[in-house]
């Protein structure tokens, strides 16, 4: 779970700015959005599939 204390002489804007990147460094939001609906092991590998073809043409396409 990730915390942050007011500091001295800190606003709360800043606070909840401190906050927001310690949210997204830790990659909680990331795996919740993942995580929200069951995707089954065939379906990861597929996509996972379709991901490494998608980065691979783009390295040639950069290359070229």
């Amino acid at each position: 779970m990730t915390t942050v204390n007011l500091r001295s002489n800190e606003s709360q804007e800043q606070l909840l700015k401190r906050f927001r990147k310690r949210v997204v460094k830790s990659g909680v939001l990331s795996t919740v959005r993942r995580k929200r609906w069951f995707v089954s092991k065939s379906e990861l590998r597929r996509m996972e599939k379709k991901k490494a073809a998608r980065r691979i043409k783009r390295r040639q396409y950069k290359t070229d």
